[in-house]
């Protein structure tokens, strides 16, 4: 009974460890030049991922570089070739946020989570925005969602609880 005990965890572990790695791993930071934050939006972790869209990698590139207008009509070109891309929205209300437009960056944060519900990222990124906005409530939302989506933690949960924390103690987030 004991070994099908750890068996059994064993196996759920190497399954987190594969879904988190075709994740992409995280996103990179909340407030820096992050800008991933994925999800896998595959019906199962050992689906083969279709190949990235080059703009994709060159807009990533350039937002970690801080070039957020210049990133735009590339992550544009991404969302129309796939509209159900919702890293690219989620890079998109990325790049509006940190070009200092909170309030035009929930549409796109919205978009990709009518996309993919799950998408820790844009969990992350949009709760930011809401404490740009001054709109904690929207933001304590988002964090328990991922609170739910984050089984054993993970970096967008800790980076929105922070910046919350942060909030609440009177230091007032920036791009």
């Amino acid at each position: 009974m004991r070994s099908i005990f750890l068996v059994t965890v064993a196996v759920l572990s190497v399954g987190f460890s594969s879904a988190s790695f075709a994740a992409g791993g995280g996103s990179g930071g909340g407030g820096g030049g992050g800008g991933g934050g994925g999800s896998d939006t595959s019906s199962s972790a050992f689906q083969q991922s279709k190949p990235v869209d080059p703009n994709f990698v060159r807009a990533k590139a350039m937002i970690e570089a801080r070039d957020y207008k210049g990133a735009m009509p590339l992550l544009q070109q991404v969302a129309a070739k796939d509209p159900r891309n919702a890293d690219a929205y989620n890079l998109m209300g990325y790049a509006v946020r940190s070009s200092g437009d909170p309030n035009g960056s929930l549409q796109y944060y919205q978009q990709a989570l009518a996309i993919d519900p799950r998408h820790i990222g844009a969990h992350e990124y949009i709760g930011e925005a809401y404490l740009m906005l001054n709109r904690l409530p929207e933001a304590e939302q988002h964090l328990a969602r991922l609170d739910s989506l984050c089984l054993f933690g993970c970096t967008e949960y800790r980076m929105l609880k922070a910046a919350i924390a942060n909030y609440k103690s009177g230091k007032r987030p920036t791009n």
